[in-house]
């Protein structure tokens, strides 16, 4: 690229510089070789020969200073070579800094100058013009033509700007998706930049599909209960969706008529008759219509058909809705009653009035029976709602159903304090014992009812295992000993990220399982590290569980019982409890066994880190003996009264002097 210092080529002057010395040189050497040979050949007008003497001396001089002009001028003309040299080099390094930079850059790029004419892409743009069949559009061309082109090229199959989003979206004949980003520079250029966003949009389809295929799911799960045939048609007349029922009217050979269109689907005649109806939803209007029809095993039934149109945003049509009922034993009934009616009119003109009350009857039937259907569909609607409204309920009261329980064990407490013989405090021990039954198996009910109302939200933080595996243990290990167990336990102080109350819920429940089933033996709680997880397992040396029933022994009222085992009073919805924690948390839950050895239960939690604690100052505190509660005043506060009279009771049995007070009640 030629480099312009003003208007004029530095090596240009140089050169008629050094021209012009030179001639002024040669002129004056030529003027000296005159005067000298004048003055040796001794003419009649003979100079003076210090004259002479002192010109040739001025002319020498001349010439030197000349000379020495000359040679500096050469000496400028060689820098400036030089310096024109490293300024080539410098644009030519530079140029191709801007070449290696715009190259590595991952997304297509291209620069347009001040008048919006193409000036450089890199080769990722170029690759998009690969697909197309036509060279990219050379430099100079202009950011209109070149748009013109993609597009007629068909290297842009789609265009549109999404809301949130500061460019526009291309999708290229490549199935590649980009977005287009366009900014200013300095000068008034343009660079634009098309960045590959194909697995972002790969991502949010697979999610859209993903909740496509769910809402299908569950539409599939009530039509299939629907003893009518139900499917969804497009405009193309393409079977779209249907219900199973529909499928095994229409399947033919046992293939399904999903994704296959009405006239490969039906026979030649039946689709001929069907098109007139069609083609009247298909123009945007409601169809019913009764239609006689033969199955695959050559069964005459009736159907009644009704065509619901589908409109989009637009108003346009995009497919109908297919209900059919069969109404054969009800056509069957009321053709059988008109013929009869025909007959009988012929015969006994007295009886017409009989049967024409008759065949009203039957038609009432028919619609009876088609609202009844209607009506059972919103009694299943009522009763999952009701479903629903009693477990928010039962979770809600949960607090009220424990209180009379609550004050019947402070009771218990409280007589168990008093000395009234052996055989009374037997009694009162399994009054105390048969109250822990139901306070266990109404807190079991309430954990799931809670759990099923959605009421129950985890507190997630990272927390150290130390001190919920020591008390958790701690807890267990009299259970154990009094059915004559081993309970062994390995402490961990790994920091995980969970709730400390439910992960506690999840492992109490494994462990008292344990102790409930196995018989004699050992019990093992422990942790085992696998990359970012942490597996919380229960070892215990029981009868062990049928490979067939693990995936049985999660589900609610579910009890498995292997031999050998306890008798189990539980009502199975320990380990269902733990399932439905394990899901709020998002834990994955690990069980196997071995019949005759013993089984492993065990929970995944993620690893975590301990936010950083603040400087506080530490407190000391003397130790001091304990005292007991005689003489203590003590107040019990409780909007129950029978707790309060329950707690006052067992209070008093200490020595305490106690005061009860419980809130007034609400107007009503």
């Amino acid at each position: 690229m030629p480099v312009h210092f003003n208007e004029q080529h530095p090596d240009t002057s140089l050169l008629q510089r050094i021209a012009t010395l030179e001639a002024d040189n040669e002129r004056l050497r030529k003027i000296c070789d005159a005067l000298i040979e004048r003055v040796e050949s001794g003419t009649a007008h003979k100079p003076d020969p210090y004259a002479a003497f002192e010109h040739s001396v001025v002319l020498a001089e001349q010439v030197r200073e000349r000379t020495e002009a000359l040679s500096q001028a050469m000496d400028e003309l060689r820098s400036s070579n030089k310096a024109l040299n490293r300024a080539r080099e410098e644009a030519e390094t530079t140029r191709q800094r801007l070449s290696d930079a715009i190259e590595s850059i991952a997304d297509g790029f291209v620069l347009f100058d001040h008048r919006h004419q193409l000036v450089q892409s890199n080769s990722r743009f170029r690759s998009y013009w690969r697909h197309t069949g036509i060279d990219m559009p050379p430099p100079g061309t202009s950011i209109k033509v070149v748009w013109q082109l993609a597009l007629a090229s068909g290297l842009i199959v789609e265009e549109h700007r999404e809301p949130d989003s500061d460019g526009v979206i291309l999708l290229l004949s490549n199935n590649r998706w980009v977005q287009m980003t366009e900014r200013p520079t300095r000068e008034g250029g343009l660079v634009v930049l098309y960045s590959d966003i194909t697995d972002i949009k790969n991502s949010e389809m697979a999610r859209r599909i993903k909740a496509l295929e769910e809402s299908e799911r569950w539409i599939r799960v009530v039509t299939d209960h629907v003893p009518a045939l139900i499917a969804y048609v497009g405009a193309d007349l393409t079977i779209q969706f249907c219900n199973q029922v529909y499928e095994a009217w229409y399947g033919r050979n046992g293939e399904s008529p999903l994704g296959k269109r009405l006239d490969h689907v039906h026979s030649e005649d039946l689709y001929r008759r069907l098109l007139p109806q069609m083609l009247e939803v298909l123009a945007g209007y409601n169809v019913n219509f009764e239609f006689e029809e033969t199955g695959e095993q050559g069964q005459v039934r009736y159907m009644l058909r009704s065509y619901v149109p589908n409109f989009d945003e637009q108003d346009d049509v995009i497919g109908f809705f297919v209900l059919i009922q069969d109404i054969t034993e009800h056509r069957k009934t009321a053709l059988a009653l008109e013929q009869a009616y025909d007959d009988l009119e012929c015969r006994i003109k007295e009886r017409t009035s009989a049967l024409t009350e008759a065949n009203s009857q039957l038609r009432q039937e028919i619609r009876e029976r088609a609202s009844a259907e209607a009506r059972l569909q919103e009694a299943k609607l009522d009763a999952e709602r009701a479903n629903l409204s009693k477990t928010k309920f039962l979770a809600a009261v949960s607090h009220d159903l424990l209180q009379p329980l609550n004050a019947a064990r402070l009771f218990t407490s409280a007589l168990l304090e008093q000395s009234f013989g052996p055989k009374a405090e037997g009694l009162v021990r399994s009054v105390s014992t048969s109250l822990d039954d139901v306070e266990s198996l109404l807190g079991t009910l309430v954990d799931i009812s809670k759990l099923d109302a959605g009421v129950i939200k985890p507190d997630i933080t990272a927390f150290d295992l130390r001190d919920l595996l020591n008390n958790i243990a701690r807890e267990c290990q009299q259970m154990a000993v009094a059915e004559d167990l081993t309970l062994d336990f390995v402490p961990s102080s790994a920091i995980v990220e969970s709730d400390s109350q439910l992960l506690a819920r999840i492992l109490r429940n494994f462990l008292t399982n344990a102790i409930r089933y196995t018989g004699s033996g050992r019990i093992l709680l422990g942790c085992r590290r696998q990359a970012e997880h942490v597996v919380l397992q229960v070892w215990d040396t029981g009868p062990g569980i049928p490979q067939d029933k693990l995936s049985e022994i999660f589900q609610e009222f579910k009890r498995i019982r292997p031999e050998g085992s306890r008798p189990d009073k539980s009502l199975g919805l320990g380990l269902a409890i733990v399932d439905k924690i394990a899901r709020m948390l998002g834990h994955e839950i690990t069980v196997s066994s071995v019949e005759g050895k013993g089984s492993v239960f065990g929970v995944r939690v993620p690893l975590g880190k301990l936010p950083p604690r603040r400087s506080a100052a530490v407190k000391k505190h003397n130790s001091a003996e304990s005292h007991g509660l005689g003489g203590a005043i003590v107040w019990v506060i409780d909007n129950d009264h029978a707790i309060c009279e329950g707690m006052k009771t067992l209070l008093e049995g200490w020595d305490c002097r106690v005061t009860g007070a419980t809130s007034p009640p609400l107007a009503g």
